[in-house]
């Protein structure tokens, strides 16, 4: 059980909580519990939170199903704001944003925006439903599902090839391409990489579970 004396809850019997993805470390949401909350969450291992605006306890997810598995909660150094790492079972946003931070107000000219493959994946579902002439992406779309497939058989063979000559260089650089065409085939079919993220961890779950079973 965790211990809650320390923590500095405000005059509402509230605490901020900052949610990140346990696999990426990105921010997904801000939400306020209580001690309630707190306790129900670490009994059940999944984000429970206080909603200000209804004024009840609500666990992330039980009406999306995209609950929130937390793997750690830790304090600043003021014990007034909690930091939860958690794997999401999918957008953590209500809006189907994998963040509820995805709407950028603005950006440095001189600061590189951090890569992700969501962020890419972002990119491309803007070429599919905003097409942009001498754009790749854009051509890959128009050209339909049949020219998306043979790209990604032609990229699977090129990895193949690159890794049997034992050339590290260009397998990284064939795998690369081999991912994006994966993405825009996700795009075209309409697949999250939450879909893909949720699908391992489950996996994941059962070779645990199966591995605990052969040890009693």
């Amino acid at each position: 059980m965790i211990n809650t004396e320390q923590l500095k809850f405000d005059e509402n019997g509230l605490i901020p909580a900052i949610v990140t993805d346990s696999r990426t470390g990105d921010v997904l949401m801000l939400a306020y519990m209580n001690k309630e909350s707190l306790r129900i969450t670490v009994e059940k291992g999944l984000a429970c939170f206080w909603s200000r605006s209804r004024q009840s306890l609500w666990v992330k997810g039980e009406t999306s199903g995209n609950f929130l598995h937390v793997r750690s909660i830790t304090a600043d150094c003021d014990n007034d704001t909690l930091l939860i790492s958690a794997l999401p079972d999918g957008p953590a946003c209500h809006l189907g944003n994998s963040s509820c931070f995805a709407f950028p107000l603005w950006n440095s000219e001189d600061g590189d925006e951090r890569f992700s493959l969501d962020s890419l994946m972002q990119l491309i579902k803007g070429r599919k439903y905003e097409k942009k002439d001498g754009s790749y992406t854009s051509y890959l779309f128009e050209k339909g599902l049949d020219k998306i497939l043979k790209k990604v058989g032609e990229e699977s063979t090129e990895v193949i090839i690159a890794a049997k000559a034992c050339d590290r260089k260009d397998t990284i650089y064939e795998i690369a391409d081999l991912t994006y065409h994966v993405l825009v085939l996700m795009a075209e079919a309409g697949i999250g990489i939450d879909d893909i993220y949720s699908e391992l961890a489950s996996r994941h779950v059962i070779d645990k579970k199966i591995k605990q079973e052969k040890m009693t």
